[in-house]
């Protein structure tokens, strides 16, 4: 999950069309920090990681708890408007939202399932307990599925052929096409496929991540998105790692280090 976390840091200077539009920038700065992608990130990775093995019903109450109490916890991190107001009532049904948020979150759904066809089926209920409209599960799918077969040896052209064939997202598009006119848009369907395509392109963790930030729009969240994917398909640099960690308190620290455990344990 450092991958999506450092992406979201390194990204999050340069949310609302504030992007260099160039991959020449301080990868961190002390503008370089958490936001709600991160801590949604952490949410879902403990719900899943307490109920794996358990049934959806369980895994989809454990989600809505686990959201509302990081959510609560760090009401400042910059939610979207319909989810804040989620995070802060009563309510545990789902509004139908699009939005991109039920892809930031969903790289541990990535990691800790041994098929493709659980992952999808997983990042499926991430998604719905908010995120119910169909680009909104699709958008997590699409995420938890690149990350799965690049942690488990696919080659990039199997990954983009295999996202085009099952969520008919259009990759066809290159990054300095995409670029000039990309703006800030909060939809699964207009960041997912531009966070894949700057992984795609990318040549190594750091180049996605710089990639990512220089076709702007939601950097933060675009970034995150890509930065997932692309840790499982690289690694992670120990220096970005670092600076990462430095960013984090330490109840993020102990469900991280708990991930890893338990991610390291299956290898």
């Amino acid at each position: 999950m450092y991958g999506a976390i450092s992406g979201d840091m390194i990204g999050a200077p340069y949310e609302f069309d504030r992007s260099p539009k160039t991959k020449e920038f301080p990868l961190f700065s002390r503008f370089s920090m958490f936001t709600d992608d991160s801590v949604m990130t952490i949410a879902v990775a403990e719900a899943l990681m307490d109920t794996i093995g358990q049934d959806d019903k369980t895994i989809e109450d454990s989600l809505v708890r686990s959201m509302k109490k990081w959510g609560t916890k760090y009401p400042g991190a910059g939610y979207g408007g319909r989810f804040y107001g989620w995070l802060f009532s009563d309510s545990t049904e789902p509004y139908r939202s699009y939005g991109n948020g039920s892809a930031m979150r969903v790289s541990a759904a990535g990691w800790l399932y041994d098929t493709l066809e659980e992952t999808r089926h997983i990042a499926r209920l991430t998604a719905e307990v908010t995120h119910n409209h169909p680009e909104g599960i699709k958008g997590a799918e699409a995420t938890a599925t690149a990350i799965y077969m690049s942690r488990t040896g696919r080659r990039k052209d199997e990954i983009k052929s295999y996202i085009i064939r099952e969520f008919d997202y259009d990759l066809s598009r290159t990054c300095d096409e995409i670029r000039p006119t990309y703006h800030h848009v909060e939809s699964c369907q207009k960041t997912v496929p531009e966070a894949i395509t700057a992984f795609l392109e990318g040549t190594n963790f750091e180049d996605v991540i710089r990639t990512a930030v220089s076709l702007g729009g939601d950097c933060d969240t675009l970034t995150c998105i890509a930065g997932g994917i692309a840790e499982a398909f690289y690694g992670m640099p120990d220096f970005i790692k670092a600076e990462c960690r430095k960013r984090l308190p330490a109840d993020m620290m102990m469900v991280l280090d708990r991930f890893e455990s338990i991610v390291n344990g299956k290898e």
